[in-house]
C-alpha cells in the first residue's frame, strides 16, 4: 500500500512533524509499575510499564482539569491521576471516576503505539503503527547487542542532518578521501523507508586513502537506510576485508523552540549480533568498539557544518542528486498529529519556501 503524497513541503519544516518512531527514553528507566513524562516532538507524553511487563504511552494530561498523568500511578494496567484519581487504560479510555459510576463519552486522552527495539522505549504518533521499527537486512531475526553513546545536539534541522550520510562531495571537501561513489537506491512498497547505497574505489593520494586501501580494500561500500525521515541505519564496512559490517543507528528528535531557536537531538545506537560464546562475546564488544571509533573518526569534522548552516540551495549538481531524491522522500511522508503547524500556510514558523527554486539538471528533477 503506498502512502498519500501530503500536500504540504515536509523537508526542513520545523512546523511538521512526520509520523515515525521517535524515542521516549531508555527501557532501562521505566521499570515495572513506573510511570513517567517525556516529551518528544514538543509533545508531553506519559509512558508507563504496566504490570504485565508492556509500556503504553497517552498525552500526559489529564481531560479532566489537566493534571500530568506522569506524576500519577499505575494500577495493573491502568494509570491513575493523582488528583481526583481518574483511570485510564492503554486506549486511553477512563476506566473510573471514584465520585460517580457514569464516566463521560468524553473523558479520554489520545494513546499511542509503543515499541521496545534497540535499548529504548519508542513511541509512534497514532493509535496503530503502520510498520515496526526499522531494522538491518544482516541482523533481522538475530539477537542483538546495543550500546548508546550519549545523545547531543546539532542547530539544524534532523532532516538535514541526516543528508550527512548520503553527501558524496563532503567525502573529499570535509573527510579528506577522494572516493568517486556510485549510488544505487531502493524504496520499499509503503514508501516510509528508502536505502541508499554509495560504492567506490580508494585512490591513493592522502594517508588515509592508502590506509583504507591497505586494511579494506581497493573498494569501500556503505548504506543509509533512512525510516519516516526521523531514523538513519547507517551500515559501514560492506564487502570489505578483515570487517564485518558495522552498524549504527541515528534516531532524531526535534526539540520545540519558543524562539526560532529550534534543536536536534540526536541519539546514536550501536549495533551489532549477539554472538554466542565467550570469543562471541568478544567479538561482539570489539565491532561494537570499532564502530564507535569510526564514527567518532567523523563526527566532529560534520558538526562543525552542521552547527553553522542556513541549509538554503539554489543550484545543485550533478553530484547532489541523492540529497534531492532525499528531499522528494521525505516530502512524500505524512505529518502526524504532533506538528503544531499543520495548515501549510507558508509562513515563516511553517517552514522555508526556497525549495521549489532548487535547481538540478533536468534529467534527475
Amino acid at each position: 500500500m503506498t502512502m498519500q503524497t501530503s500536500n504540504q513541503q515536509i523537508f526542513n519544516n520545523w512546523g511538521i512533524v512526520a509520523k515515525g518512531w521517535y524515542i521516549a527514553c531508555a527501557s532501562s528507566d521505566l521499570t515495572t509499575g513506573q510511570a513517567k513524562s517525556v516529551v518528544i516532538c514538543g509533545q508531553r507524553i506519559v509512558v508507563f510499564r504496566g504490570q504485565d511487563g508492556q509500556v503504553r504511552a497517552l498525552d500526559a494530561y489529564c481531560p479532566h482539569l489537566g493534571t500530568d498523568l506522569g506524576i500519577g500511578r499505575v494500577e495493573g494496567n491502568w494509570i491513575r491521576c493523582t488528583f481526583h484519581h481518574w483511570a485510564f487504560n492503554q486506549a486511553g479510555e477512563c476506566q473510573d471516576i471514584p465520585c460517580q459510576t457514569a464516566i463521560p463519552a468524553s473523558a479520554k486522552v489520545q494513546a499511542y503505539a509503543t515499541e521496545e527495539k534497540y535499548g529504548f522505549i519508542w513511541v509512534y504518533p497514532d493509535r496503530v503503527a503502520p510498520e515496526p521499527i526499522a531494522e538491518f537486512d544482516e541482523l533481522r531475526g538475530k539477537a542483538l547487542i546495543t550500546r548508546a553513546d550519549k545523545a547531543f545536539e546539532r542547530s539544524c534541522h534532523h532532516h538535514i542532518c541526516m543528508m550527512n550520510g548520503i553527501d558524496a562531495q563532503h567525502l573529499r571537501t570535509v573527510h579528506h578521501l577522494a572516493i568517486v561513489m556510485d549510488l544505487s537506491l531502493e524504496q520499499n512498497q509503503s514508501g516510509r523507508q528508502i536505502d541508499f547505497t554509495m560504492q567506490g574505489t580508494f585512490p591513493s593520494t592522502t594517508w588515509r586513502e592508502r590506509l583504507g586501501q591497505r586494511f579494506l580494500g581497493s573498494t569501500y561500500t556503505y548504506s543509509m537506510r533512512y525510516a519516516d525521515g526521523c531514523i538513519g541505519l547507517l551500515t559501514m564496512m560492506k564487502h570489505v576485508r578483515l570487517f564485518p559490517p558495522l552498524h549504527m543507528i541515528f534516531a532524531y528528535n526535534p526539540i520545540a523552540a519558543s524562539d526560532a531557536n529550534h534543536r536536534t537531538q540526536i541519539q546514536p545506537i550501536y549495533v551489532t549480533a549477539d554472538r554466542p560464546g565467550i570469543l562471541g562475546w568478544c567479538l561482539s564488544q570489539w565491532l561494537l568498539l570499532c564502530t564507535r571509533l569510526a564514527y567518532y573518526l567523523l563526527r566532529d569534522e560534520d558538526g562543525k557544518i552542521y552547527d553553522n548552516i542556513q541549509f538554503n540551495p539554489h543550484v545543485l549538481l550533478e553530484i547532489d542528486q541523492p540529497l534531492v531524491q532525499y528531499m522528494q522522500y521525505v516530502n512524500r511522508l505524512e505529518p502526524s498529529r504532533w506538528s503544531p503547524f499543520s495548515s501549510g500556510s507558508g509562513s515563516a514558523t511553517s517552514g522555508p519556501t526556497w525549495y521549489p527554486k532548487a535547481k538540478l539538471p533536468e534529467s534527475h528533477v
